[in-house]
């Protein structure tokens, strides 16, 4: 199960390395990203199932789709290039654009509707929590005070508001709202809670000896995916000095990767946007 098809990139490589016996679904939320993938995969057949869905609901697509084991589950957090790239999208602050922010636009609720309409206190916490952005209560502040006098409309709008607040850029020349976009997008998408909910029930669904990886590209991602992993393999209650365990909780996984797999020097020339990206994966036992 690829719960992130995206354009089919990490699917075709699954399908070609699985052989002709090799089946897959692929989740995604946003419509046009899976009509790109369904271009690329329909070579493939009748071996890929796409179904527009979040990853949180991984358990109820496969019962859906009679299947009750699955051999390895594949997740790629975060915006897609094509995401960041589309204007309208609203996901950049390079380029002007509506704030959306919207993964699957079938949602109510826009970043529009986010910096207009909540309290200075709610978006403080918001941009501290989830952008991890020390200066959250100034952006809050000055949010709100430009939306007193006019609503705050477009990506490059707030980038400014943003910006203002912050100061310049940050070191290695982070954009100054790079941590406010990103915090908004996870509010707009709820994208820790259907992580969470994924992580927690996608282990259940393996066959034994099969795997689930995760590639997280910041560290609200990346904390929780390691803490869960590691809970979920070792879950021993048992006080520290005890010689053995008693509290009799197995893990259900082994930790594959010790540490997080990260890019090649070769690999970020060539696609810097992969710089921060880390690889996690355990085994069903």
């Amino acid at each position: 199960m690829d719960g992130t098809v995206g354009g089919g990139g990490h699917a075709a490589a699954i399908l070609e390395a699985s052989g002709p016996d090799g089946r897959l679904v692929g989740l995604d939320v946003d419509d046009e990203a899976l009509s790109a993938a369904a271009g690329r995969l329909r070579v493939y057949g009748e071996r890929v199932v796409l179904v527009r869905a979040n990853f949180a609901h991984l358990d109820r697509i496969l019962q859906r789709l009679d299947i009750e084991r699955v051999d390895g589950i594949l997740l790629d957090l975060g915006v897609s290039s094509h995401q960041l790239g589309a204007p309208q999208r609203g996901f950049s602050f390079s380029a002007a654009g509506p704030l959306d922010m919207r993964m699957d636009r079938r949602l109510e609720v826009t970043a529009a509707d986010i910096v207009n309409t909540y309290s200075e206190e709610e978006l403080e916490t918001i941009i501290r929590q989830w952008g991890e952005e020390r200066k959250a209560a100034r952006v809050a502040r000055a949010i709100v005070a430009h939306r007193r006098r006019s609503p705050i409309g477009t990506t490059s709008d707030l980038a400014r508001i943003v910006a203002s607040a912050v100061g310049g850029r940050r070191g290695g020349g982070i954009h100054p709202a790079t941590r406010t976009f990103q915090a908004l997008r996870i509010a707009v998408n709820d994208e820790l809670a259907n992580l969470k909910r994924a992580l927690e029930t996608g282990v259940d669904l393996l066959s034994a000896g099969g795997r689930f990886s995760v590639v997280s590209f910041h560290s609200l991602e990346d904390r929780m995916v390691k803490e869960t992993f590691r809970r979920l393999a070792d879950p021993c209650s048992c006080p520290a000095d005890l010689p053995v365990c008693v509290c009799g909780r197995a893990g259900k996984v082994r930790l594959v990767t010790g540490r997080p797999v990260r890019p090649g020097e070769e690999e970020v020339r060539s696609n810097p946007r992969a710089a921060s990206a880390r690889l996690r994966t355990v085994e069903r036992i």
